[in-house]
């Protein structure tokens, strides 16, 4: 079919071309096919037709979903009228579009979306703030995505009083009140902490362990078989294997991590599998105080925006985590200008990677 001339970027669907894109539907013609026919970007002949989209049934009480110019049409003055000055967003489907596949498929949030398309060169008619997307999702404006599609919303965090002893199973272990205060003020790469994410009750062994490192939220997520001490210092061999002794007691200077049972072999941890002597130094938490693991905590919310509460680590591939644990590192962070952990630690020109 003759390709109707391009239209100029983010213009409007008329409702002539809405009966276009009936017709070329029913002829079975593909969305790219349709969007050069008509002279729009696939994605807003997508928004289009997803709009239009109504569930008739047959004579045989059979259900299909059949795109209709008229109905969008309908909805499409409606919503015109229905959106008052303040809804910036308008007739810019291209915007609309890669708000909702941002969200809902990439897992970023709103101010995170704003930045990674600055940052990519990605431009669009309408300039928006992420408190409008937000105010947008509250108002239930998106048709592909929803609120229930966004990062969990921070609460505020409220101040604990530290406990003084540590935890009963663990009177051996080292506190975190001997680990040197200066990690607190995070200037010094090679201070991680280290937490587990565990399958669902009664839903699988296996389990991952993750280092974050303070200063530069670097993350490493491991998959282990399961929750047991062993397994925790099986992987911290892994790792030394992998870096080598020398570099790995530059990397991981020291670990904190809670009391858990996975975490009770203090001397397997910090011993050097390959050398004499200890590989990093260990500390633990108080009991119940998991605001001394911040980083941790945080970026574990990252990680269930992937693999829920309930998930089954048994049924998910090394090749899954390693997916998320790339795009944890390559997320932009408001705290480092918007640019990614993986971005902030190359420009520290840091001696060890």
């Amino acid at each position: 079919m003759a390709a109707k001339e391009k239209e100029p970027a983010y213009s409007y669907i008329t409702e002539g071309e809405r009966y276009q894109i009936e017709i070329l539907l029913k002829k079975n013609c593909s969305i790219p096919e349709i969007a050069d026919a008509i002279g729009h970007k696939y994605h807003t002949v997508r928004y289009e037709i997803n709009k239009g989209t109504v569930t008739q049934i047959d004579t045989h009480l059979v259900k299909h979903e059949v795109y209709k110019a008229d109905y969008a049409q309908m909805v499409s003055e409606q919503n015109m009228s229905n959106r008052g000055r303040n809804l910036k967003i308008g007739s810019d489907y291209d915007l609309v579009a890669y708000i909702e596949d941002m969200v809902k498929n990439k897992k970023f949030s709103p101010e995170a979306l704003l930045y990674h398309a600055r940052n990519e060169g990605i431009e669009f008619k309408t300039s928006i703030c992420a408190k409008t997307i937000y105010n947008y999702f509250d108002m239930g404006l998106f048709l592909n995505a929803t609120y229930h599609d966004l990062p969990q919303k921070k609460a505020t965090a409220k101040k604990k009083e530290k406990k003084s002893k540590i935890a009963l199973n663990n009177r051996s272990g080292q506190s975190i009140e001997k680990r040197d205060p200066e990690i607190l003020e995070r200037k010094t790469y090679g201070h991680w902490e280290m937490d587990t994410v565990v399958s669902g009750q009664k839903n699988g062994n296996a389990c991952l362990l993750v280092l974050s490192e303070r200063m530069t939220r670097e993350e490493i997520i491991i998959k282990m078989k399961n929750k047991k001490a062993a397994s925790v210092v099986h992987a911290l061999n892994m790792l030394e294997k992998k870096y080598g002794s020398r570099k790995f007691r530059e990397k991981f200077k020291t670990i904190t991590c809670d009391n858990g049972v996975e975490f009770l072999d203090g001397e397997g941890i910090e011993k050097s599998r390959y050398t004499k002597g200890n590989r990093t130094v260990l500390y633990y938490c108080h009991p119940y105080s998991a605001y001394e693991r911040g980083t941790n905590e945080n970026i574990n919310r990252m990680i269930r925006r992937f693999f829920p509460k309930g998930t089954n680590f048994d049924l998910v591939s090394k090749k899954e985590i390693e997916m998320v644990e790339t795009w944890i590192n390559n997320y932009p962070r408001k705290m480092f200008g918007w640019i990614s952990s993986a971005q902030y630690k190359d420009s520290l020109n840091l001696a060890v990677a």
